[in-house]
């Protein structure tokens, strides 16, 4: 029977003594979260460390939690911390090219879809690491900018700043992917993109049709 108690709940359950309260948050969250480190990292392996790293973490100091955030966002920023920590330590070694973390549908055209997924992740790999925290957050994890901001530890402003710059980069840079980016302007000259997500002027930066495929196996 599936747990109902909220997060929250859970939590503190879980600080109580309940030995399966941390264990449901981890099956509601670490593929989720996953998906989030792979795309800040890109490298799937080494995501699947820094979660693993950062549900430890969050295991050992859950007491610490005091409700200033959800435990949603409580998580993500752990892993965050945890990403920019393994990217420092990885700095003497070249990215390793994401591959095997994509997983697209068969229909219609496979080549042309899976085509359109590496491209999509290809181009988030460019973004500066700032931009692309923040378009992955709000544009593809679905948070709020008050919930990004708070994963970052950064205010609302450059959550918008930083994210509406990564939207115009990816918009330039597959533009050739229509119609899920279009490279007309609009009326202030600004590459156009599909509206989509928690706030006004989100721009849709994911792959039609393609999925995250975490070590698991779970679909995202």
């Amino acid at each position: 029977m599936a747990d109902t108690r909220s997060d929250e709940a859970l939590l503190a359950a879980h600080v109580a003594g309940d030995p399966a309260a941390f264990e449901e948050i981890v099956r509601r969250y670490s593929e989720r979260l996953w998906a989030f480190a792979t795309r800040i990292l890109r490298d799937s392996h080494d995501a699947a460390d820094v979660v693993q790293e950062a549900m430890i973490s969050a295991y050992r100091n859950a007491a610490r939690w005091r409700g200033e955030a959800t435990v949603n966002t409580w998580l993500h920023r752990i892993v965050h911390h945890a990403s920019l920590d393994r990217l420092r330590r990885r700095r003497t070694r070249p990215a390793e090219p994401l591959t095997d973390a994509v997983d697209v549908p068969l229909h219609r055209d496979p080549i042309l879809d899976r085509e359109r997924v590496l491209a999509v992740e290809e181009a988030l790999g460019r973004l500066p690491l700032a931009q692309r925290a923040a378009v992955v957050l709000v544009d593809m994890e679905g948070m709020t900018v008050a919930e990004a901001a708070a994963v970052l530890e950064i205010k609302e402003g450059t959550v918008k700043s930083r994210a509406a710059r990564g939207r115009y980069r990816l918009a330039a840079l597959l533009g050739h992917l229509r119609p899920e980016f279009d490279t007309a302007a609009d009326e202030r000259g600004r590459p156009a993109a599909r509206i989509v997500g928690n706030d006004p002027g989100v721009g849709d930066v994911r792959a039609q049709g393609g999925r995250m495929r975490s070590p698991s196996g779970g679909d995202r």
